[in-house]
């Protein structure tokens, strides 16, 4: 007998529905099964006592709060299929059961309209996400249903992450402490030179990673912001005209915000034959300032929940959203340090070199945008106008895709960054100055020179792995060949410890 379709899996092909991401794919086979199929998807088979006792969409939808991974978009699409009168039913037919209250409450928060009860729930109050299964925030206790919404948001901008090994190993590390740590390892001097470095190191980096090289002024700007991360209040920082003030300060003055933004606007890139090739599409201008509310509102909800978390649900949840025409990416990325000093994670006044290790490794950072915009690209309807413009033709039908996202593969990719750059990038910078100040005191003691001509002599050696450039040692002719020969040796013996 061939496996027959539960759950989500179900609802998904009765109602005939296209283009959602399915996390878990439920089955009723002859014995319990678990697979991992394509980008991580979980397809896993149970056994006949499983099945739900009818094929009707409620039943199955049972069973997919009780199996499958909650997701709020798809929820929401199954029912606006169905009736209040058919929820309604459904629900007070065992109005007490656990997920009856669970269906009951997400369709009144999802479609705005009220589910009346035949008699009051009875029983102690229950949580709407299973912590067990998901990252979740601050209770509000929902009297009617006797339920602990402890969603990540509202209804406005309400993101999923669901655990994992993975992540929550990640998050386990102790990250304060590790910065702790290298404080103590290192001289003051050594840390304060590193901290000043990290701050230009990762201005650059955020630019970089847009392909941009900012002018000088542009460079102090970003830095000087940098310098301010978790220091507003979260209500001023998030707000329309702060958030405009900051991309004011870090693009352009011809590309400067007035505002959010209320034209449809797109990421594309132009092919070898001159086509454009469209790699996002943008929420629609007529849901920004709505959608922009709720990643504000949304931070009331998660600011108890780890600041690597906070940083994903706030700062992909801005790029995604890409409120202004110019500097999403670099305020996405601000947001990240922002996060991580407002949590406590980050002390004020350190910075760690996010961009710097997303810029080396870019194809990690790439996917974890496009897990959302792929799915979304194969969704969206839109045509190009005679103006060339981008004009979306299903707004409906994405609307909620912005609106619930899931962001378990951003949490995981950011959690990974963030403990990479402190152990290997961070820790790298300190050890190399800490090398650089050993290497400048052996040099001196070779040749007694003045500062310039070391701090010269040992970009050389670096740049060249330790091999004193021969087209360069004319322009210190007063130096030996021996000399040469026992600095090589001392930057040999000194950056061996860490290459």
């Amino acid at each position: 007998m061939a496996n027959q379709p539960a759950g989500n899996l179900w609802l998904y092909q009765h109602f005939k529905m296209s283009s959602f991401r399915l996390t878990h794919r439920s089955y009723i086979g002859t014995r319990d099964k678990i697979d991992i199929v394509e980008n991580g998807i979980v397809e896993q088979t149970y056994g006949p006592k499983y099945q739900p006792s009818l094929d009707i969409p409620l039943f199955h939808l049972e069973f997919a709060f009780k199996y499958d991974d909650l997701n709020l978009n798809f929820l929401k699409a199954v029912f606006k299929l169905l009736s209040r009168e058919e929820v309604e039913d459904y629900v007070n037919g065992k109005v007490s059961g656990v997920n009856n209250r669970r269906i009951g409450y997400l369709y009144e928060w999802l479609i705005g309209e009220e589910i009346a009860l035949k008699q009051r729930i009875a029983g102690n109050y229950i949580d709407l996400l299973d912590d067990e299964k998901y990252i979740t925030g601050l209770s509000l206790k929902i009297t009617k249903w006797k339920i602990n919404d402890n969603l990540l948001g509202n209804q406005d901008f309400c993101p999923i992450i669901r655990k994992s090994n993975t992540l929550t190993r990640e998050l386990e590390k102790d990250l304060k402490n590790q910065i702790e740590k290298l404080k103590e390892t290192y001289s003051p001097d050594i840390f304060h030179r590193a901290a000043q470095y990290l701050f230009r190191k990762e201005t650059k980096s955020s630019y970089a990673i847009e392909n941009e090289k900012p002018s000088s002024d542009r460079m102090n700007r970003f830095v000087a912001l940098l310098s301010k991360a978790g220091t507003q209040h979260i209500d001023e920082l998030l707000s329309e005209s702060n958030l405009m003030y900051l991309q004011n300060a870090i693009v352009d003055p011809r590309f400067a915000a007035k505002g959010f933004r209320d034209f449809q606007n797109y990421i594309g890139a132009t092919g070898f034959r001159m086509e454009e090739i469209i790699h996002f599409i943008c929420p629609p201008p007529q849901y920004v300032t709505s959608l922009m509310n709720g990643i504000h509102s949304c931070y009331h909800k998660i600011k108890e929940i780890p600041g690597q978390l906070q940083a994903t649900v706030i700062a992909f949840g801005f790029v995604f959203v890409h409120p202004f025409d110019d500097g999403n990416g670099r305020l996405h990325r601000f947001l990240i340090h922002d996060m991580l000093t407002r949590s406590g994670i980050v002390q004020e006044g350190i910075i760690i070199p996010v961009s710097a290790h997303m810029l080396n490794y870019m194809p990690d950072y790439d996917r974890a945008l496009e897990d959302f915009s792929k799915p979304l690209m194969q969704r969206i309807k839109y045509k190009k106008t005679d103006e060339g413009e981008i004009e979306v033709l299903n707004n409906a039908d994405i609307e909620d895709y912005f609106r619930y996202p899931d962001f378990t593969y951003q949490a995981t990719y950011l959690a990974q960054t963030i403990n990479e750059t402190v152990t290997e990038d961070m820790t790298g910078e300190l050890q190399f100055l800490e090398r650089y100040d050993e290497l400048k005191k052996s040099i001196q003691g070779i040749v007694d020179m003045p500062d310039k001509y070391i701090d010269q002599i040992i970009i050389f050696l670096h740049q060249n792995k330790g091999i004193f450039p021969n087209r360069r040692k004319k322009e210190f002719d007063k130096l030996t060949a021996q000399e040469f020969l026992e600095m090589e040796a001392s930057y040999m013996n000194i950056f061996e410890k860490i290459y």
